[in-house]
């Protein structure tokens, strides 16, 4: 196969991975396990992956400073914020929902685009943008009980949060190997949930006999976490970032089926052309960027 293809099978790979998270999410909170405690073995044991396979390669060291700082802030404010407000979100909406809902991050920076540098804007991206908000719009008016819009507003505040990651770590990937940076960015993110998850007295640690647990967390973080990030990676060089974009738009339509399928979550039609427009809309934002 040519790189390209080997590369699009790596994305489309990791695009999977993510989009089985809200799955695990789903589980974990079925068998009592809180926020806190799942996001901080998530990132906790995705990093110990990370750090193990830049040990390998000899690529692992710190950062400088300045770029260690810019990764604690990216890591708490950034990731961990989205992936508060995602798991959070799904006590709310379905995996399928949280997934769509949470891909409106690309016309949240075009948003971003049009005030700070108008520009660049086009008419393709103005429509990009209108479509991604169309289908959240169309999914919670069609189904407003379906689509709690409670949870429509907690995703999106995670959605905000991850455009102001990819923004942020635009310019810190300049001089930063992007697997370096994660490595530093998912530790800062557990750090930030464990303060959390004590102040609120609602960390703990699962016991060794409870196998349903650690199963969901081992899965969760390594499946959907450290897998996804690593094979995301592979891929980029391989197609390129605006390709890889346009793979990466499987990760909703993946979640929506995988909710159907292992947690019988209803899907409506609704939900399908709502998520139809918000993949479109993605669509277009990566052809033109």
């Amino acid at each position: 196969m040519d790189e390209r293809t080997v590369g699009t099978a790596y994305v489309l790979a990791s695009a999977v991975g993510f989009g089985a998270t809200g799955i695990f999410g789903t589980l974990a909170s079925d068998i009592g396990l809180s926020i806190p405690t799942v996001l901080v073995f998530r990132f906790a044991i995705a990093a110990v992956v990370l750090w193990l396979l830049l040990a390998v390669r000899g690529r692992l060291r710190p950062l400088p400073g300045r770029t260690f700082v810019y990764a604690i802030v990216l890591g708490v404010a950034g990731f961990g914020a989205m992936s508060g407000f995602y798991f959070w979100g799904l006590e709310y909406l379905t995996a399928g929902l949280v997934a769509i809902v949470l891909y409106t991050y690309p016309a949240i920076i075009v948003v971003v685009t049009i005030a700070t540098n108008p520009n660049r804007i086009s008419r393709t991206l103005v429509a990009a943008l209108c479509l991604s908000l169309g289908g959240v719009a169309l999914i919670v008016g069609a189904d407003p009980t379906g689509a709690d819009p409670r949870g429509v507003l907690i995703v999106f505040a995670g959605a905000v949060s991850y455009a102001g990651y990819v923004i942020g770590s635009e310019r810190v990937l300049e001089s930063v190997d992007p697997e370096l940076l994660t490595a530093h960015v998912l530790p800062a993110a557990g750090i930030a949930f464990l303060a959390i998850g004590l102040a609120m007295d609602a960390f703990a640690v699962p016991a060794a006999t409870e196998t349903t647990a650690w199963g969901v967390l081992a899965a969760l973080s390594i499946l959907s976490t450290a897998v996804p990030i690593l094979l995301l990676y592979t891929g980029l060089p391989r197609l390129g970032a605006s390709r890889a974009g346009i793979v990466s738009t499987a990760e909703p339509a993946v979640a929506v089926v995988l909710g159907a399928v292992i947690l019988s979550e209803s899907v409506t039609i609704a939900t399908v052309l709502g998520g139809g427009l918000v993949i479109v809309g993605v669509l277009l934002i990566h052809r033109r960027t």
